[in-house]
């Protein structure tokens, strides 16, 4: 039976994989990016390892097939990942061709944002297309949001392209609305964390 449940330690690969199948813009990033374990080193990894409590997945029965990981203080997560994540990162990658998603994991301070006072956390959230459109990228959020909601952080954020018109159909839906500091971009959103989704 499809359930939600809380991360386990388990459940690592099959979060990258669900990363490296959703990574261009939803579709399969396999051959992108010089590494198929970029992506998730950057996007999934650092959150399950960092901040796993804040971190569901989509449980077939049979395999994780999507998740939301996220990081509920982005200030400390910078910090941790600055120090605890990023040596072994950049040691790893240390031979990679330059790129710009290779610069996206050297570089912690992109997830400070101006609005972070007021939405503290970020999230990342993937499922893989048999899951899509079945409620559960809705079930991951609202799960997410009540863990948030019992901790006390008063709203989270998160980036997409705003070429994913998929990806951005559904957060406005949930309710999810442009921060000012992307001067209409359209690419950075926010949501309280008691919204109804």
């Amino acid at each position: 039976m499809t359930h939600i449940r809380r991360f386990r330690a388990s459940d690592r690969a099959d979060v990258a994989e669900i990363c490296l199948k959703t990574g261009d813009g939803g579709q399969d990033a396999t051959g992108m990016h010089g590494s198929g374990e970029l992506l998730a080193d950057i996007f999934a990894l650092p959150y399950v390892d960092l901040e796993p409590e804040t971190c569901f997945v989509v449980d077939t029965g049979e395999r994780v097939s999507g998740y939301i990981v996220c990081a509920a203080d982005t200030r400390a997560f910078v910090e941790r990942y600055r120090s605890e994540w990023l040596p072994a990162f950049a040691e790893k990658y240390r031979d990679l061709a330059p790129s710009g998603m290779l610069d996206i994991g050297l570089d912690p301070d992109r997830m400070i944002i101006e609005e972070l006072d007021e939405y503290p956390a970020h999230l990342h959230i993937d499922l893989l297309p048999e899951l899509q459109g079945q409620g559960m990228g809705r079930l991951l959020m609202r799960t997410l949001l009540a863990a948030l909601r019992e901790r006390g952080v008063p709203g989270v954020h998160l980036g997409v392209s705003p070429s994913n018109t998929n990806a951005v159909a559904f957060y406005t839906k949930l309710g999810f609305r442009p921060l000012p500091s992307d001067a209409g971009a359209g690419s950075l959103l926010g949501i309280r964390t008691d919204a109804v989704v």
